[in-house]
């Protein structure tokens, strides 16, 4: 396992090598997960990128963080954790939250951003409101609380009834996240607005969306899609808030191509 000390906080991280040759491909997770969401497309991708994931703070086995953390507080810690393992250039993609600290992290550092893939996200995710009744909830039981709820939103009906076993160890790795780093981030959703920072991103975006996503609709994507000068939105079909565990070969197939898009316009 790698750990690193982020300014003053411990970030766990994986980094998977390839050949000098290869891009990097940075993952940054969803809300209530560690990186292990992102298996199947790392086995999908291993060869073609060398890659690097990691927990947030609040997540997984890094540090929580000692005060109520907004976006800006996410994207400089990946900021940093780029700089501390030497990547200069990758390909960001994010998922819901993680997508927001990739937009983020695109306008803070854009010379760190050779290409973003924001998936199932948005420029705003919820309300203040949801967000502080998610808050109360955790607060009295933890993520336990709302595991189901979040459960019955990542994934279609399709998938939870074929897959009964794979939903239930996800739902234990969101019921088992710490609560006060559930709530750091619930804390920086609630106040997040990246309606005027996304119109700043200047880096080629590719955009994915699950069609049967009710989280980040394809409609919240597609506004997304007009505010980031020449993004493509694809949505990817039968997969709902987190398509990279029900459609894996799918999104890494968008992603590889994509990628391979990128590389040739700069040779």
């Amino acid at each position: 396992m790698q750990f690193a000390n982020i300014d003053g906080h411990v970030i766990h991280f994986q980094q998977i090598g390839a050949a000098k040759s290869k891009p990097t491909l940075v993952f940054v997770n969803p809300l209530g997960s560690d990186f292990r969401v992102w298996r199947d497309i790392i086995v999908q991708l291993a060869g073609d990128f060398a890659m690097l994931t990691y927990d947030k703070r609040g997540h997984g086995l890094s540090d929580r963080g000692g005060q109520m953390m907004v976006m800006e507080d996410h994207v400089w810690d990946l900021a940093n954790l780029l700089d501390h393992v030497g990547i200069q250039q990758a390909f960001v993609c994010g998922l819901s939250i993680g997508g927001m600290i990739a937009q983020g992290l695109a306008v803070a550092r854009p010379e760190m951003v050779q290409g973003l893939i924001l998936c199932d996200t948005g420029h705003k995710i919820g309300t203040a409101k949801t967000w502080q009744e998610r808050i109360e909830a955790v607060e009295d039981e933890g993520p336990e609380a709302v595991a189901d709820a979040v459960i019955a939103r990542w994934f279609t009906d399709e998938f939870k009834d074929a897959h009964a076993a794979e939903v239930r160890g996800f739902r234990n790795m969101i019921a088992r996240q710490d609560t006060y780093g559930y709530i750091q981030s619930c804390n920086a959703l609630a106040e997040a607005d990246l309606t005027h920072v996304a119109p700043e991103i200047e880096a080629p975006t590719l955009l994915l969306c699950g069609d049967q996503d009710e989280v980040t609709s394809p409609a919240l994507m597609h506004e997304l899609q007009g505010m980031i000068s020449g993004a493509r939105l694809e949505l990817i079909e039968g997969a709902a808030h987190v398509p990279a565990i029900e459609k894996p070969h799918v999104m890494a197939d968008f992603i590889r191509n994509y990628a391979r898009e990128m590389v040739l316009e700069t040779e």
